[in-house]
């Protein structure tokens, strides 16, 4: 039998068992059938086969960002991105919205994301009074880098039905002025109540996944773990755009909803449709519900105050009691469970549910998540490592957040998403961007995994540095292993789905600092080349 297409001279980082390297890589169809030295592939080549020299360049295994937004990435390009450049103050973001409501039609949505208020001149949120003056006949809403609050003009208040008289709601806050009038900032469930009205039509939708999915596969992702998008119509569309093969890369679909609502989930558990279902394009993943707020807020729930407000321990969710009764539910009828945890004391609930839903209904290989896993101090490191938990932690965050976590947290940034404490601990975790909280690129989060440096130029937490090939595990085996698919993907072996990425240069032999700038050249999924660089004409 000959391969299809073979590529020699490579850097090929397996990330097996033993984490060998190799020189050449053969694949047939859909699969690698054969990893060695050039020498040895020589027997997979025939005049039909396709060889590709790389001149030393690393090849990997696709990458697997195992919790990120794909539709939620994907509208951000619908709207204004606030993370462009050229957006250093509220002015600027104010022109980008003007210029987007004179081709918008009056009583549709103005959206902006990705807005970081600590990134800004002004360092603070717009006022729903500022954001009238761009238009009072759109509802305008600008949402958080985190995702967890928004700034929304008075048209927007109006179809949310928030008024003076409106009270917060059970976990989130609705900001209001020395006179109680609403300032237009809704803080956790008061944003996420408004994504129920802020709806995008599905044909936007659509269109979201499709470029979505064309920006991970350019940045070598060739697998992710959506971790929920608007509720259920969200993961049906999903479901028809791979089917389709608008979204290419393969997805691990999270029951869960953006709108932090646990009807969905507790529907979806009562339907009887458990993870791991599906095939190799799309497959259902855990059961997930949030339980706290956004790291860089801040807003997640601590067992300590935080550092830079001593009245401030975050905001929670649900009681433990609730908690457990969704999460417990799922665990009986056999799903993975999982749920955003970011703080300390959220973390600590986590596991309480998963202890006493394995204790009640044991179960075997479970593979049970915490999300972010944020603050994890070395008590429940001990409980993750006993109940066998995979958390699924965010490097990339401390390149944009990092200067705000030291702020916010003191010294807790020494055991904030421990990847280095994980692997010490014989913990598996699944590395992973939250994209859009911030860039989906893996080659970052790898970065950041090693350096734990933040854009500033400031450590944080350096005690948590891992090496680099730790950090492409993160990003590869780890995922797979995450959603029960180490038998099919996550390394670059024998029998395994010819899922690869090609980077620029050998990544092993570069300088630490410098890996961020890699770029890739080239991603395949399935053995189809699905992307390649402009630049790259050499291979």
């Amino acid at each position: 039998m000959l391969a299809d297409l073979v590529f020699v001279n490579a850097q090929v980082i397996t990330v097996d068992e033993k984490n060998r390297l190799a020189e050449a890589v053969a694949v047939k169809e859909s699969r690698i059938v054969a990893v060695g030295t050039n020498k040895e592939i020589e027997s997979w080549i025939g005049g039909q086969t396709q060889k590709i020299d790389l001149h030393g360049k690393s090849l990997l295994p696709g990458f697997i960002d195992s919790h990120l937004h794909l539709t939620a990435y994907g509208t951000t390009k619908l709207g204004v991105n606030c993370k462009e450049p050229h957006i250093q103050s509220l002015h600027h973001l104010f022109a980008d919205l003007k210029a987007l409501a004179k081709k918008t039609p009056k009583g549709e949505w103005l959206r902006a994301s990705g807005f970081n208020e600590m990134k800004i001149e002004e360092q603070r949120y717009p006022s729903r009074w500022e954001l009238d003056a761009i238009s009072i006949e759109h509802p305008i809403q600008i949402t958080r880098t985190c995702g967890h609050i928004s700034a929304v003009n008075s048209k927007a208040l109006e179809l949310g039905s928030i008024t003076e008289e409106t009270l917060d709601p059970a976990g989130g806050r609705i900001d209001r002025d020395e006179w109680g009038i609403p300032t237009g900032l809704l803080i956790e469930t008061a944003h996420s109540s408004l994504l129920q009205i802020a709806v995008y039509t599905e044909e936007e939708i659509r269109k979201a996944m499709t470029m979505a999915s064309a920006d991970f596969i350019a940045a070598g992702i060739t697998s992710i773990h959506d971790a929920g998008g608007f509720g259920p119509e969200n993961l049906r569309m999903l479901q028809q755009a791979v089917k389709a093969d608008d979204i290419k890369v393969r997805v691990y679909a999270m029951i869960g909803s953006l709108n932090r609502s646990e009807d969905f989930v507790e529907k979806m558990v009562q339907a009887g449709v458990i993870t791991g279902l599906g095939d190799e394009r799309f497959r259902i993943g855990p059961a997930k519900i949030f339980t706290d707020g956004s790291s860089s807020g801040p807003t997640i729930a601590t067992r300590e105050p935080y550092t830079s407000n001593p009245d401030n321990y975050g905001i929670l969710y649900f009681t433990q009691e609730r908690i457990t009764e969704i999460l417990g539910e799922a665990h009986k009828k056999g799903f993975q469970i999982t749920a955003h945890a970011q703080g300390d004391r959220a973390i600590e609930m986590v596991l309480n549910c998963i202890e006493e839903s394995l204790e009640k209904y044991p179960r075997k290989d479970h593979r049970h998540r915490i999300e972010h896993a944020g603050i994890t101090m070395p008590d429940l490191l001990e409980r993750m490592k006993k109940l066998g938990v995979v958390p699924v932690p965010n490097p990339p965050f401390f390149y944009e957040f990092g200067d705000g976590y030291l702020k916010n947290y003191g010294q807790r940034v020494n055991h904030m998403y421990p990847v280095r404490d994980f692997i010490d601990n014989g913990i598996i975790a699944a590395g992973s961007s939250d994209c859009p909280v911030t860039h989906y690129n893996p080659l970052l989060g790898i970065h950041v995994a090693a350096n734990r440096i933040s854009g500033s130029g400031q450590a944080v937490g350096a005690n948590q540095r891992i090496t680099v090939l730790e950090a492409i595990k993160l990003y590869t085996w780890n995922g797979a292993y995450a959603s029960f698919e180490e038998n099919i993907k996550g390394s670059i072996e024998v029998g395994k789905l010819a899922d690869l990425v090609v980077l620029s240069e050998r990544i092993l032999d570069a300088a630490v600092e410098h890996i961020k700038e890699i770029q890739v050249d080239m991603t395949l999924i399935g053995g189809k080349m699905e992307y390649v660089r402009d630049a790259v004409t050499n291979c």
